[in-house]
């Protein structure tokens, strides 16, 4: 659909060894692979663009299309409760994915080797993917997922077109830098910011957006996805110019990718903090190093 492994580029930007980053703050290549897909492998960060997952407005941080012209036919309200449930989404696949990381000790604190994937590598299809690191890996790329999109999808880190009046095909831009503090999963009800929106989706716009998300009797268009998307643009080797036509304003799509890049990388932070928390230092390290490791029975 146009798209160059963007998911997977920033994934791995954020969480590749090297750079600077090590240990806990990494993942090692085979596990990378697992998490941001490699060649022929959509891997775990790249399973809602595919199947069912393609259509669930929540998986991408879609639907929340609002704008303040006469008539239009949802509110801020309700936009806002749209990118909300992505953010819920988000933090209930954290949970979770604490959970299923009981699961990677027995009692003895040590790493059982049938719960981390060696010879058959994780499959990321439906909502069982068996061993306990595949499943805390589908859940980790959820959120990854979900986060990217929202920096693409929403109006947070771009700014509109000078050039063109502010409306509905040109809407007005936050323009902020770095990663939402309304995403950090830390805090369970932060301050939503005021006028975040992204684009309307349904099932007429997922085929044709000419087709979908019309309101009214003369069938206008909603606030689009077009109209905010930055999905698409090179990312490697360096950051360029995006896309789509709101990724080609100003520093758009750069702004987007750099902000998306961050929060992954503070998403699984935040996920570290949280099995640490739950189930104390060494334990919590035990895990994380199972989580990390291409063969965390030898190394950890």
């Amino acid at each position: 659909m146009g798209q160059d492994a963007e998911h997977a580029r920033i994934t791995r930007h954020a969480l590749a060894c090297g750079n600077g980053r090590s240990g806990d703050a990494c993942f090692q290549p085979d596990t990378l692979d697992s998490l941001a897909g490699a060649e022929g492998s959509f891997g775990a960060v790249g399973a809602p663009d595919r199947g069912r997952g393609m259509l669930t407005s929540h998986a991408h941080c879609s639907a929340g299309d609002y704008i303040d012209v006469p008539g239009y036919p949802r509110s801020a309200a309700e936009a806002q409760a749209s990118l909300t449930e992505c953010r819920d989404q988000m933090m209930s696949n954290l949970d979770h994915a604490v959970l299923d990381a009981a699961a990677l000790l027995d009692e003895d604190g040590d790493i059982r080797g049938s719960q981390i994937p060696s010879y058959i590598d994780c499959v990321y299809a439906g909502s069982e993917h068996g061993r306990a690191k595949c499943n805390i890996l589908a859940h980790l790329g959820l959120i990854l997922h979900a986060s990217q999109d929202f920096y693409s999808h929403s109006n947070w880190v771009d700014q509109h077109d000078p050039a063109r009046p502010v409306g509905l095909e040109n809407p007005p831009g936050l323009g902020q830098t770095g990663r939402a503090p309304w995403l950090d999963l830390r805090q369970a009800n932060p301050a939503f910011p005021a006028g975040l929106i992204s684009g309307c989706f349904d099932m007429a716009s997922f085929v044709n957006e000419e087709e979908g998300c019309l309101y009214g009797n003369q069938g206008r268009h909603r606030l689009r996805h077009f109209d905010l998307a930055k999905d698409t643009g090179p990312i490697d080797p360096v950051i360029g110019v995006g896309h789509l036509r709101r990724g080609t304003v100003g520093e758009n799509f750069r702004r987007s990718v750099e902000a998306a890049i961050e929060d992954s990388a503070d998403k699984w932070a935040t996920l570290r903090e949280r099995l640490l928390a739950t189930y104390g230092a060494e334990d919590g390290a035990m895990m994380i190093c199972a989580i990390t490791r291409d063969d965390p029975t030898d190394d950890c």
